[in-house]
């Protein structure tokens, strides 16, 4: 097995592969794993603002918004208006909450293979390297 010596490249491929088994994971639930995480950080922030969850997901405030006209269209969010006017905030349906409850552990399963692929120091290790970027 060569190694690539692209960086970018190499972390990118894996993201993928991770991100294609949670995505495995959820698809009976008619979500992937980026709905899935952003409805989990609405339901820990609800009410919240594009603007305020934009800032926790890291991402630009027009992408969680068109992620969130999704989940919205989904039935799994909903938008009010805020106390500022000018920007509606977010919250977790009945609908999307069912999601995130029957989600859980299939998320976790994920979570748990890849523990056990890794192994606690290994996984420990990638958590530090990947912070030092």
């Amino acid at each position: 097995m060569s190694i690539d010596p692209c960086h970018c490249m190499v972390l990118r491929k894996a993201a993928r592969r991770v991100s294609a088994r949670y995505d495995e994971a959820l698809a009976p639930l008619g979500v992937n794993i980026a709905q899935f995480s952003l409805l989990r950080h609405i339901r820990r922030m609800a009410p919240v603002s594009l603007t305020d969850l934009a800032a926790r997901v890291e991402l630009d405030r027009s992408t969680v918004g068109r992620n969130a006209k999704v989940l919205e269209r989904m039935g799994l969010v909903a938008s009010s208006a805020g106390e500022d006017q000018r920007e509606a905030v977010l919250s977790v349906t009945e609908a999307g909450r069912t999601v995130l409850r029957d989600g859980a552990p299939l998320w976790d399963g994920v979570q748990d293979d890849i523990e056990a692929r890794l192994g606690e120091g290994k996984l420990e290790q990638l958590h530090h390297l990947l912070a030092a970027l």
